[in-house]
C-alpha cells in the first residue's frame, strides 16, 4: 500500500463517512454505515462494514465528543446502520497491501480507541452497550467487547467469531483474546474452541458461553435496546455539568521540530488561558499521532518544555481539585495521552533546562521518558536562582494519572522500593534542583553546561546507532514493570505477538493465509513450532 498523504486525525460528525452520530437525550446512538468507497487509501473497498485507519478516526472521535460535548449522555449504544451486519472487522485487503508499520501502528491505534471506551464507561459514568444486529466477526466482535454489555439480535442467523487465527492465520489485533478471558470470564478451554472456529457462535450458545450478556429478539430490536439503555443510564455516575466544544486545533501549545533522526516536541506551560490544560492535551494527544504515523523512520523523541513551573500547578490544583464533569474529562484525557505515550514505539529523552516547566503533570512527560537529563547550570554560584532547572512533584504524580500497568510512573520507576516513593512524597511542591533530582534518582544525569551539549549528542546519536528493532523491545520491557493488567497485557503480549506474527511467511509471504484468503487457495504453513 503507497501512501501519498500525510494522515490527519481530526475529523467532526458532520464530515463523518463512516458513522452516525445521533443525541436522544440521555442516550446516543453511534451506528456503523461504513462508505465502501472511502478508504483511507486506494486499493482495497470497505465491504460488511469492515474499516480501515480512516473508520477508527472517526470513532475516536465521536468517542472524544460525546465525553466532552454531551455531559447529558450517560448510555452509548454502538451499532450498524446496514441489515444484517454488525462488523466483519478490519479490512483483509487492507491488512494484506499494508507495510509492515502501517499494520502494527493501525493496531495499536486501534487498541488504544478500545480502551477509551472502556475508560468512558469506568470513569465517566458514559456507559458503551453494543447492539450486535448481525454477523459480528473479528474486530466487530472486538468493539463489542470493549463495550460493558453486548446485545446479540437471536435470529438463528447472526453469529460472533474471532475467526483470524483459521481464516488468516494472525491473532485477532484488538484484545479479542485477552478480553474473553479476563474481562468476560469465558473458560480457557472454551476460548480455544471459539478462537479456533471460523464461523463462530450465535444465539444460546453464545450466550451460555459467556461471548454475549443477551438476547434481543429480531422484531422490536431497537426499542428493546433503546429499553436497556434507559434502564443503564438511571444507575450512571456522570458528573454534573456543562460540556465543551472541540473546536479546530490552534497548535497554540505544542511545537514539533524535525531532525534526521529524532523529533523534538516543546510543550508550552500555562500562560493565563482557563483552558491551557485541554488545549494542550488535544495538541499532543494530536502530536503523537501524527508523527506515529507519519514520521516512522524518526525513532527518538526529545520532549522539552517552556513556561512558569509554579503557573503549571496552579492550574493543576485547580482542574484536578474540581469536582465537575468538564475537569474529570480533562484529566482522564490527559492520562489517557500519557499512556499513548506510554506504548509509543520511540526512545524518549527529556531535556530539563532553564525555562523548562516540568512540574506536576508536566512532570508526568519526563517520568514518561526513558532517560532524563538536567542541566546543571548556569549560574553556577547561585543554586536558587530562578535561572536554573528545576523540577517539581505534586499531587498529579502519586496515583492520579496511572500508566496501563495501574501504577504511577514514580512507583514504576522505583519499583521494589514504595519506602523511597513514600518519602519523595515529603518532597512535593519543592523545586528541586540538579543535585538534588539526581540524588533522589529522578532524573538519569545533571551534565554542567561545559558538559550539557557533548552529553546530550552523544546521547542521541548513540541512540541513533542501535537497531531500532531491538530498542524497542527494550524500552517496552523496561517500561512496564510489576503487575499485568488487562491494559498491559493487549499492549504488550498481545501486540508483542501479533507484530512478530504480521512478519512471519505463514500470514504475510506470499502463501500465507492472509495473502491468500478469499482467493480460492489455501495457505501454505511452515509447521515448524518457535
Amino acid at each position: 500500500m503507497t501512501r501519498t498523504t500525510s494522515v490527519t486525525f481530526e475529523r467532526h460528525p458532520s464530515g463523518y463517512r463512516h458513522w452516525h452520530l445521533g443525541i436522544d437525550g440521555d442516550v446516543a446512538w453511534l451506528e456503523l454505515d461504513v462508505d465502501a468507497d472511502g478508504g483511507l487509501v486506494p486499493g482495497y473497498e470497505l465491504k460488511l462494514n469492515s474499516y480501515d485507519l480512516g473508520v477508527d478516526i472517526e470513532l475516536y472521535d465521536a468517542t472524544q465528543r460525546l465525553r466532552f460535548e454531551h455531559p447529558e449522555v450517560r448510555v452509548v449504544i454502538v451499532t450498524s446502520a446496514k441489515d444484517n451486519v454488525f462488523c466483519a472487522g478490519a479490512n483483509i485487503r487492507m491488512l494484506a497491501s499494508s507495510s509492515h508499520e502501517w499494520k502494527v501502528n493501525f493496531c495499536k491505534f486501534t487498541n488504544e480507541t478500545r480502551n477509551a471506551i472502556e475508560d468512558a464507561s469506568a470513569n465517566s459514568g458514559q456507559l458503551y452497550i453494543a447492539a450486535v444486529n448481525g454477523t459480528c466477526a473479528g474486530g466487530g466482535y472486538e468493539i463489542a467487547l470493549a463495550c460493558e454489555k453486548i446485545l446479540l439480535v437471536d435470529d438463528n442467523s447472526s453469529t460472533v467469531a474471532l475467526p483470524e487465527i483459521p481464516l488468516l492465520g494472525v491473532l485477532p489485533g484488538t484484545g479479542g483474546l485477552t478480553r474473553l478471558v479476563d474481562k468476560r470470564g469465558v473458560r480457557r478451554d472454551l476460548a480455544d474452541v471459539f478462537a479456533t472456529r471460523p464461523d463462530g457462535m450465535k444465539g444460546r450458545a453464545a450466550l451460555d458461553w459467556r461471548l454475549v450478556d443477551e438476547l434481543v429478539p429480531r422484531q422490536g430490536f431497537r426499542e428493546a435496546v433503546l429499553a436497556k439503555a434507559k434502564e443503564l443510564a438511571r444507575t450512571s455516575g456522570r458528573l454534573d455539568g456543562e460540556g465543551v466544544e472541540l473546536t479546530p486545533l490552534v497548535h497554540r501549545y505544542v511545537d514539533i521540530s524535525l531532525g534526521a533522526t529524532e523529533a523534538t516536541i516543546t510543550v508550552k506551560g500555562p500562560d493565563g488561558d482557563d483552558g491551557w490544560l485541554l488545549d494542550v492535551t488535544r495538541e499532543l494527544d494530536d502530536a503523537i499521532l501524527r508523527l506515529r504515523t507519519n514520521e516512522p523512520e524518526l525513532g527518538t523523541w526529545v520532549l522539552r518544555t517552556e513556561g512558569d513551573p509554579a503557573q503549571v500547578l496552579a492550574h493543576e490544583r485547580v482542574v484536578f481539585d474540581a469536582k465537575d464533569v468538564l475537569s474529570n474529562e480533562i484529566v482522564h484525557y490527559w492520562k489517557r495521552t500519557l499512556k499513548r505515550l506510554d506504548v509509543t514505539s520511540r526512545s524518549l529523552i527529556a531535556l530539563i533546562e532553564p525555562g523548562s516547566c516540568f512540574a506536576g503533570l508536566l512532570l508526568e512527560l519526563a517520568l514518561a521518558a526513558d532517560r532524563q537529563y538536567i542541566l546543571d547550570g548556569p549560574p553556577i554560584d547561585d543554586e536558587d536562582s530562578e535561572e536554573r532547572a528545576s523540577i517539581t512533584l505534586s499531587e498529579a504524580n502519586f496515583g492520579r494519572l496511572p500508566m496501563g500497568n495501574g501504577l504511577s510512573r514514580l512507583e514504576s520507576r522505583f519499583f521494589g522500593d514504595p519506602e523511597h516513593v513514600t518519602m519523595l512524597a515529603a518532597e512535593r511542591g519543592k523545586p528541586l534542583g540538579p543535585a538534588e533530582a539526581n540524588e533522589l534518582g529522578l532524573v538519569t544525569d545533571a551534565p554542567d553546561d561545559l558538559d550539557w551539549e557533548d552529553e546530550v549528542r552523544i546521547a542521541l546519536e548513540s541512540r541513533a546507532s542501535l537497531s531500532p528493532d531491538a530498542l524497542t523491545g527494550m524500552e517496552a520491557n523496561h517500561r512496564f514493570v510489576g503487575p499485568e493488567t488487562l491494559e498491559s497485557k493487549i499492549f504488550g503480549r498481545l501486540a508483542a505477538w501479533q507484530n512478530w506474527i504480521f512478519t512471519r511467511p505463514n500470514a504475510s509471504g506470499p502463501e500465507g493465509a492472509l495473502r491468500r484468503y478469499g482467493t480460492g487457495q489455501k495457505a501454505v504453513f511452515d509447521r515448524k513450532r518457535v
